[in-house]
């Protein structure tokens, strides 16, 4: 396909991580080629169901350059997530960046919670109980592994 726009102009090293549960932060670099007054805007589209948004709340850098988003209330749907980053300057036509993304593939999880550790000294034994984390996509609880660190003081 040919892009309109100037080569090496479309944002780099896009990416998003969803954590506690309901927020997204997505980042990206400026092109190596921009213009200086490049300003870059996001717009995304959570499934085909939906229409698609701009960024509400852009992260700016000490340009005032849009070069992140923070998302609030996001929930995992099914579908992939639809992401596209333009941009506009005064001297060039700036190329688009855009990515489709599993939402539930970038989701950091929260610790588990509620841990309590209970240990007898005369059966010289302890049980340790949690709770699974909250996640925003799914309550199934067969997905989770959990790791246990002991250590003795």
């Amino acid at each position: 396909p040919v892009f309109a726009g100037m080569k090496g102009s479309a944002i780099e090293n896009f990416s998003c991580v969803i954590y506690n549960i309901f927020l997204m932060n997505c980042t990206w670099q400026a092109g190596r080629h921009a213009p200086a007054d490049t300003q870059y805007f996001l717009y995304w589209q959570n499934s085909r169901d939906e229409e698609e948004m701009e960024c509400e709340l852009y992260i700016k850098d000490e340009n005032f350059r849009n070069m992140g988003c923070v998302f609030q209330n996001v929930s995992i749907g099914t579908e992939k997530a639809y992401f596209l980053v333009n941009g506009s300057s005064k001297d060039s036509l700036i190329q688009f960046y855009d990515e489709y993304i599993d939402l539930y593939k970038i989701e950091k999880l929260m610790p588990p919670s509620n841990i309590t550790v209970n240990c007898d000294e005369i059966k010289n034994d302890c049980i340790i109980q949690w709770q699974r984390p909250q996640i925003s996509h799914s309550n199934k609880d067969k997905c989770f592994k959990y790791g246990i660190n002991i250590k003795y003081k």
